[in-house]
């Protein structure tokens, strides 16, 4: 098949340093911790074997020639589609907002401009919970599934069985960019609030950087002796962490419809049973019996007293629950998320 006959696809990736299609490198170690390239990776290996070339759409925005006609697809990046939306040869496919409001307020101000120029914008509902709809075209709007590198639990780390009855959370040290239904403060308010049980630990990097921005603000500095009493440094896999443990405070950056992210499904592969708190529809979206919804208690401390007190059957049913939903057709939307955006 010669060049001019060869389809072009192009994909912003949500940092630069993905460029140079390191977006696709399972040999880096960096950016692929914990297979998380593996779905762009499975993504082009699957449009390679349709005949489609792939590559990170750095290539495409230093071209100083338009080529041939391609497609281009970006995930959460505005510096590049105005001037790509110039260029004849290219058609402006989809537009993938994964990050929450509270993170990237610029994404969702955006969404009249992005719905007008792109075929289809995916956000994580498509009702405007946590957002406002006000000019934007809501037939162009999509559901987001945050895209897993895995379908099935991965054994070496879901077979582990000396794990402590103890809880885990693995996030780095950050404040919102913007607060309403922030969940980052309520992360900071549980672990200090299980410290004193010493029944918790804090795996992240940033929690000992008193100094930095994302330590400047009240809830920190509020706890920050709790933090630091529990905290045991960053991790170089998750996996590893998660796998010696029972359970693992699991909080999305944001309490939002459909806002789910790779934090739970992490632990359905490590057989860690997720204590869950985001979004607000979790039930519709995964089997209640595959995680426990913190919403439930009416105190971490009630929390804690029931974990405790957890009977080994009722552990080993939990899991077996997330194992069957990764396995069922809920679980295979996620999985194969970045295909059937690509297919639309």
């Amino acid at each position: 098949m010669n060049k001019n006959s060869t389809k072009m696809v192009y994909l912003d990736p949500s940092y630069k340093a993905y460029y140079e299609d390191k977006l696709f490198d399972h040999t880096n170690l960096v950016l692929n911790r914990d297979d998380t390239l593996a779905p762009f990776i499975r993504l082009r290996d699957t449009l390679m074997q349709q005949g489609v070339v792939m590559h990170t759409a750095d290539q495409l925005v230093q071209q100083v020639v338009d080529e041939q006609v391609c497609d281009y697809y970006s995930l959460g990046v505005l510096d590049n589609y105005e001037l790509l939306k110039t260029r004849k040869n290219v058609s402006l496919k989809a537009f993938v907002i994964f990050e929450p409001p509270v993170v990237a307020p610029k994404l969702y101000q955006a969404l009249p401009d992005l719905t007008a120029a792109f075929k289809h914008v995916y956000v994580h509902n498509v009702e405007g919970d946590g957002y406002s709809i006000k000019g934007v075209d809501r037939s162009k709007l999509r559901k987001l599934y945050w895209p897993q590198p895995h379908k099935d639990v991965l054994l070496p780390f879901w077979n582990q069985e000396d794990r402590l009855r103890r809880m885990v959370m693995i996030n780095g040290n950050h404040k919102p960019t913007s607060f309403e239904g922030e969940l980052y403060s309520r992360r900071i308010e549980a672990l200090a609030a299980l410290a004193k049980f010493g029944k918790v630990d804090l795996y992240g990097r940033g929690w000992e950087r008193w100094w930095s921005r994302n330590s400047l603000w009240l809830p920190y500095w509020l706890h920050r002796r709790e933090l630091m009493s529990i905290y045991k440094g960053p991790c170089l896999s998750k996996y590893e962490v998660l796998c010696r443990y029972e359970f693992a405070l699991c909080f999305e950056n944001m309490a939002m419809k459909g806002y789910v992210t790779e934090k739970i499904f992490d632990c359905l592969y490590a057989g860690t049973i997720p204590l869950y708190l985001g979004a607000t529809d979790i039930s519709d979206l995964i089997p209640d019996d595959a995680y426990i919804d913190c919403r439930q208690f009416a105190s971490w401390e009630q929390m804690q007293e029931v974990l405790m007190s957890m009977s080994e059957s009722k552990i080993s049913a939990i899991k077996e629950a997330g194992r069957e939903f990764l396995q069922s057709g809920k679980g295979m939307k996620y999985y194969d998320a970045l295909l059937n955006i690509f297919e639309e």
